[in-house]
């Protein structure tokens, strides 16, 4: 789906297209599990740990942390995604504030959240909505908290199957795995860390993971980043 103006929006209506679909992640992501249990923090238990996921879709990570015991949030600007994720909740007895919203301004208090996730949700907005989105999440985390962002690399395959768009932006996608997922932002090294004044963060680690398929299904690689960066 094309966007309808050129002007970006902090979220691509796509996404309320493709959840009303029937599009549901029922599992967490690897990295996001990885995180949560390395950067929590050890003088707290994880109920005691209150976690946030900007741009959740049907909230599968977070499914997982309630599960683990941790206290969730989490808002996406998608409806149906929302109301699936808290039918899961409730069937599964879960607790967790779920909301409809817009990640570049957080319906949260200042110094909430212990732990914050971004897994390629900020990969859909351009570059300014992203850097509201991370002066948001460095707002609402308490001092040494801790963000994952999890975005899209330049070096995915499908970043050359699109047109430039406005504010670092791929439009109308035609290769590779990212097909039908609307506009999306494809960073490089130093954009990336742009986005995280050393004023603000101290980044933690940062690595780049690349999948090349070398036999079968060519549309299946990627290549994203994986920055943790701390509160300061």
């Amino acid at each position: 789906m094309s966007r309808r103006d050129e002007t970006p929006p902090s979220w691509d209506p796509v996404w309320e297209e493709i959840y009303a679909g029937g599009q549901e992640n029922r599992y967490p992501w690897d990295a996001v599990v990885s995180f949560l249990f390395r950067y929590r923090p050890r003088d707290l238990t994880p109920e005691q740990t209150k976690v946030l996921e900007m741009g959740c879709g049907t909230a599968p990570n977070l499914w997982f942390a309630a599960r683990e015991g941790f206290q969730v949030s989490g808002i996406d600007g998608s409806k149906a995604a929302i109301t699936r994720a808290q039918q899961r909740f409730e069937e599964d007895g879960l607790g967790g504030d779920l909301r409809v919203g817009d990640f570049t301004s957080l319906p949260f208090a200042a110094d909430e959240f212990h732990l914050a996730i971004d897994r390629a949700a900020l990969s859909t907005c351009g570059l300014e909505s992203a850097r509201l989105a991370i002066a948001e999440a460095h707002r609402v985390l308490r001092p040494g908290g801790v963000f994952f962002c999890n975005p899209y690399s330049h070096r995915h395959p499908s970043r050359t199957g699109g047109r430039l768009g406005d504010d670092g932006l791929t439009m109308d996608i035609s290769a590779g795995s990212l097909v039908g997922a609307g506009q999306i932002c494809f960073y490089g090294r130093g954009t990336l860390l742009g986005q995280f004044p050393n004023t603000q963060w101290r980044v933690l680690a940062l690595s780049h993971m690349e999948v090349e398929p070398i036999t079968g299904d060519t549309e299946t690689g990627v290549a994203e980043w994986r920055l943790v960066a701390e509160k300061i």
